[in-house]
């Protein structure tokens, strides 16, 4: 008698059951790092490229209380190689927005995918209902996990690219006169050994951490008003409940605009803070140190320097990286649909 085989024992997924049922393959897709990596990369090197003459800007006001914005812009205007002066600091802008985009796009994606399944999970064995239509394919989350999974995944990515932040910040302001990324990391490490590489940290900490974390609430908050508006629209025209594509990116992008304007003048002082610790370590001790003396020498204002032209970047530059990413994904996720749909 053949021998008898042990049998296995019935596991009880504890997983939602849509996730076995309803999910396509764009949904799995969406679960890949991989895709989130690369599309969060491409987000950011576009970005970096394009609005690099602000970021310079902003430094270069940032640095000295009597550094204007015209007066910065007519100066650099009126030397020799305008054009590529403006875009000095791209190569480490580039490294720094690339690689720091695909590790937070990428971390906050696995951090809301795994608050997401433990809400859905929730909310069905409550018999709550899950969310409507919305302009991303994207989890949707509540106001405090937006509001706490911004915050750390921006939190990790920036203290990941501190050194690559330090070498940017130098190579866009006049008071160094660095010729290549190795020669400025030589001079940084041998004056200040490898802290000179997370010179401003806490101050960088402090602003990226409320900033994206308030960047995520209110972008979701806007889109999902946003999204609820145009889908009656497109209803009472005669469209089908899913939003068009130039909806979708139309709404992403002005929600975008919104939430960095509202984020940015927030954590403004401790931009300013960084900046200044960043280019003058001798100077400034630490945050507080340097909060304390930047209001008795120069004022309140001081804190709010380069504000408007960081509101016109961080506006364009966030609106235009997630409406990049997202739109990357989206396609990624109805291209691997179609081709499924094909094979199968």
């Amino acid at each position: 008698m053949a021998p008898s085989r042990a049998r296995r024992p019935h596991l009880v997924s504890t997983a939602p059951a849509r996730e076995f049922t309803n999910e396509t393959q764009g949904d799995r897709l969406l679960k890949t790092p991989t895709v989130h990596f690369l599309a969060g990369a491409s987000s950011g090197v576009l970005s970096a490229v394009l609005l690099q003459p602000a970021d310079l800007l902003k430094t270069r006001v940032q640095q000295a209380r009597t550094n204007t914005l015209l007066a910065t812009i007519k100066l650099i205007a009126s030397g020799p190689n305008p054009i590529r002066h403006f875009w000095r600091g791209t190569l480490p802008s580039t490294l720094r927005t690339g690689c720091g985009s695909a590790i937070y796009f990428s971390g906050l994606n696995a951090l809301r995918q795994k608050v997401a399944r433990a809400t859905l999970l929730a909310s069905e064995e409550s018999g709550g209902k899950v969310a409507s239509v919305h302009s991303s394919s994207l989890p949707k989350l509540s106001n405090t996990a937006n509001l706490a999974t911004g915050a750390v995944a921006r939190t990790w990515a920036g203290f990941l690219m501190m050194p690559i932040t330090v070498l940017k910040v130098r190579y866009e302001s006049n008071l160094y006169s660095y010729t290549s990324l190795f020669s400025a990391s030589r001079d940084i490490f041998k004056t200040e050994g490898l802290r000179g590489f997370f010179a401003g940290f806490g101050a960088t900490a402090v602003r990226d951490a409320p900033y994206a974390g308030l960047y995520v609430l209110f972008y979701e908050l806007s889109k999902r008003r946003l999204s609820t508006i145009a889908t009656k629209i497109e209803e009472k025209a005669g469209g089908g409940e899913r939003l068009s594509s130039s909806a979708s990116l139309g709404i992403n992008f002005i929600s975008g605009v919104m939430a960095a304007g509202l984020g940015t003048t927030v954590t403004n002082p401790f931009d300013a803070i960084k900046t200044r610790l960043q280019l003058m370590p001798g100077r400034y001790a630490n945050m507080l140190q340097a909060g304390k003396r930047m209001l008795k020498e120069e004022g309140v204002g001081s804190l709010f320097d380069g504000l408007g032209i960081r509101i016109a970047r961080k506006a364009v530059s966030s609106a235009l990286a997630w409406t990049v990413y997202e739109e990357l994904i989206r396609r990624a996720e109805s291209r691997w649909d179609e081709r499924v749909e094909s094979v199968v």
